[in-house]
Protein backbone atom coordinates (compact mmCIF):
# COMPACT_ATOMS: atom_id res chain seq x y z
CA UNK A 1 0.00 0.00 0.00
CA UNK A 2 1.34 3.51 -0.79
CA UNK A 3 2.34 5.48 2.20
CA UNK A 4 -0.52 8.44 1.51
CA UNK A 5 -3.24 5.27 1.63
CA UNK A 6 -1.94 4.17 4.27
CA UNK A 7 -1.96 7.38 6.32
CA UNK A 8 -5.51 7.82 5.28
CA UNK A 9 -6.23 4.81 5.99
CA UNK A 10 -5.28 4.62 9.49
CA UNK A 11 -6.70 8.28 10.32
CA UNK A 12 -10.03 7.27 9.03
CA UNK A 13 -9.82 4.08 11.68
CA UNK A 14 -8.80 6.35 14.09
CA UNK A 15 -11.52 8.94 13.25
CA UNK A 16 -8.82 12.04 13.02
CA UNK A 17 -8.07 14.39 10.83
CA UNK A 18 -4.73 15.98 8.73
CA UNK A 19 -3.67 18.80 7.63
CA UNK A 20 -0.48 19.79 5.82
CA UNK A 21 2.33 22.94 6.00
CA UNK A 22 4.68 22.44 2.70
CA UNK A 23 7.64 24.53 1.89
CA UNK A 24 10.11 22.57 -0.20
CA UNK A 25 7.58 19.98 -1.74
CA UNK A 26 5.06 22.90 -2.28
CA UNK A 27 2.17 21.35 -2.75
CA UNK A 28 3.40 18.00 -3.72
CA UNK A 29 2.47 16.29 -0.12
CA UNK A 30 -1.30 17.96 -0.46
CA UNK A 31 -1.09 15.80 -3.70
CA UNK A 32 -0.03 12.92 -3.45
CA UNK A 33 -2.82 12.27 -0.42
CA UNK A 34 -5.91 13.78 -2.59
CA UNK A 35 -4.93 11.45 -5.53
CA UNK A 36 -6.04 8.86 -3.19
CA UNK A 37 -9.70 8.18 -3.27
CA UNK A 38 -11.88 9.41 -0.49
CA UNK A 39 -9.08 11.47 1.02
CA UNK A 40 -11.94 14.16 1.83
CA UNK A 41 -13.12 11.74 4.88
CA UNK A 42 -9.80 13.06 6.65
CA UNK A 43 -7.65 15.44 4.93
CA UNK A 44 -8.80 19.11 5.80
CA UNK A 45 -6.37 20.88 3.81
CA UNK A 46 -3.01 22.50 2.99
CA UNK A 47 -0.77 25.48 3.54
CA UNK A 48 2.28 26.10 0.86
CA UNK A 49 4.49 28.31 3.08
CA UNK A 50 6.78 29.02 0.78
CA UNK A 51 8.16 32.35 1.66
CA UNK A 52 9.68 32.39 5.28
CA UNK A 53 7.51 35.20 6.07
CA UNK A 54 4.26 32.77 5.59
CA UNK A 55 5.83 30.18 7.80
CA UNK A 56 5.76 33.12 10.57
CA UNK A 57 2.79 35.12 9.61
CA UNK A 58 0.31 32.26 8.71
CA UNK A 59 1.63 29.30 10.53
CA UNK A 60 2.69 30.93 13.81
CA UNK A 61 6.34 29.65 13.71
CA UNK A 62 8.39 32.10 16.12
CA UNK A 63 10.07 34.97 14.08
CA UNK A 64 12.98 34.84 16.23
CA UNK A 65 13.73 31.24 15.43
CA UNK A 66 13.33 31.61 11.65
CA UNK A 67 15.75 34.97 12.24
CA UNK A 68 18.73 32.80 14.01
CA UNK A 69 18.44 29.29 12.79
CA UNK A 70 16.55 30.09 9.09
CA UNK A 71 13.77 28.16 7.36
CA UNK A 72 15.58 24.59 7.08
CA UNK A 73 15.67 23.88 10.49
CA UNK A 74 14.50 21.08 13.03
CA UNK A 75 12.16 23.32 15.63
CA UNK A 76 10.45 25.38 12.52
CA UNK A 77 9.48 22.02 10.75
CA UNK A 78 7.50 21.08 14.43
CA UNK A 79 6.57 24.71 14.54
CA UNK A 80 4.90 24.67 11.23
CA UNK A 81 3.22 21.18 11.83
CA UNK A 82 1.76 22.59 14.76
CA UNK A 83 0.64 25.78 13.64
CA UNK A 84 -0.81 23.99 10.58
CA UNK A 85 -3.22 21.81 12.98
CA UNK A 86 -3.91 25.19 14.94
CA UNK A 87 -4.71 26.71 11.54
CA UNK A 88 -6.58 24.31 9.91
CA UNK A 89 -8.28 22.35 12.58
CA UNK A 90 -6.99 19.07 12.38
CA UNK A 91 -5.73 16.36 14.81
CA UNK A 92 -2.60 16.16 12.89
CA UNK A 93 -0.41 17.89 11.12
CA UNK A 94 2.53 17.11 9.06
CA UNK A 95 4.90 19.82 7.74
CA UNK A 96 8.39 19.87 5.19
CA UNK A 97 10.85 22.38 4.92
CA UNK A 98 14.31 21.87 3.12
CA UNK A 99 16.70 22.77 0.40
CA UNK A 100 15.85 20.79 -3.16
CA UNK A 101 18.71 22.97 -4.71
CA UNK A 102 20.15 24.01 -6.61
CA UNK A 103 21.73 25.94 -4.39
CA UNK A 104 22.24 26.03 -0.59
CA UNK A 105 19.79 27.99 1.52
CA UNK A 106 20.44 29.34 5.43
CA UNK A 107 23.76 27.88 5.10
CA UNK A 108 22.49 24.32 4.80
CA UNK A 109 23.76 22.44 1.80
CA UNK A 110 21.22 20.96 -0.61
CA UNK A 111 19.36 17.66 0.40
CA UNK A 112 18.80 18.78 3.99
CA UNK A 113 15.40 18.33 4.47
CA UNK A 114 13.43 18.13 8.06
CA UNK A 115 10.22 16.65 8.18
CA UNK A 116 7.76 16.62 10.97
CA UNK A 117 4.48 15.36 12.69
CA UNK A 118 2.31 17.27 15.28
CA UNK A 119 -0.60 15.59 16.80
CA UNK A 120 -2.89 15.16 20.02
CA UNK A 121 -1.84 15.00 23.62
CA UNK A 122 1.11 16.59 21.99
CA UNK A 123 2.61 14.13 20.00
CA UNK A 124 5.71 15.43 18.18
CA UNK A 125 8.17 13.91 15.62
CA UNK A 126 10.67 15.33 13.49
CA UNK A 127 13.08 13.47 11.01
CA UNK A 128 16.27 15.09 9.80
CA UNK A 129 17.47 14.04 6.28
CA UNK A 130 20.16 14.19 4.01
CA UNK A 131 18.63 13.45 0.46
CA UNK A 132 20.81 12.63 -2.68
CA UNK A 133 19.48 13.20 -6.26
CA UNK A 134 18.06 15.91 -8.58
CA UNK A 135 16.16 18.66 -7.04
CA UNK A 136 12.43 16.28 -8.43
CA UNK A 137 14.02 13.41 -6.53
CA UNK A 138 14.94 15.54 -3.37
CA UNK A 139 11.47 16.79 -3.43
CA UNK A 140 9.71 13.16 -4.02
CA UNK A 141 11.79 11.45 -1.65
CA UNK A 142 10.60 14.23 1.12
CA UNK A 143 7.02 13.81 0.54
CA UNK A 144 7.80 10.08 1.15
CA UNK A 145 9.69 10.66 4.15
CA UNK A 146 6.88 12.73 5.79
CA UNK A 147 4.46 10.27 4.91
CA UNK A 148 6.18 7.04 6.31
CA UNK A 149 6.81 9.43 9.99
CA UNK A 150 3.12 10.06 10.17
CA UNK A 151 2.53 6.61 9.42
CA UNK A 152 5.20 5.49 12.47
CA UNK A 153 3.38 7.82 14.83
CA UNK A 154 -0.34 6.43 13.60
CA UNK A 155 0.80 2.97 14.30
CA UNK A 156 2.40 3.66 17.92
CA UNK A 157 5.81 3.38 17.02
CA UNK A 158 7.10 7.52 17.31
CA UNK A 159 10.35 7.66 17.35
CA UNK A 160 13.19 10.66 16.09
CA UNK A 161 15.45 9.65 13.36
CA UNK A 162 18.68 11.41 12.15
CA UNK A 163 18.46 9.08 8.57
CA UNK A 164 20.98 9.29 5.33
CA UNK A 165 19.07 8.40 2.19
CA UNK A 166 19.15 8.34 -1.41
CA UNK A 167 16.59 10.58 -3.08
CA UNK A 168 16.71 7.30 -5.87
CA UNK A 169 14.81 5.41 -3.16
Amino acid sequence: MNPAAQVLELLVERGESLAVAESLTGGLVAAELTSVPGASRVFRGSVTAYATELKRDVLGVDGALLAARGAVDSGVAVQMAAGVRRVLGADWGIATTGVAGPDPQDGQPVGTVFVAVSGPDGAENVAALRLNGDRAEIRRESVRSALRLLAGELGGNARAQDTEQNGEN
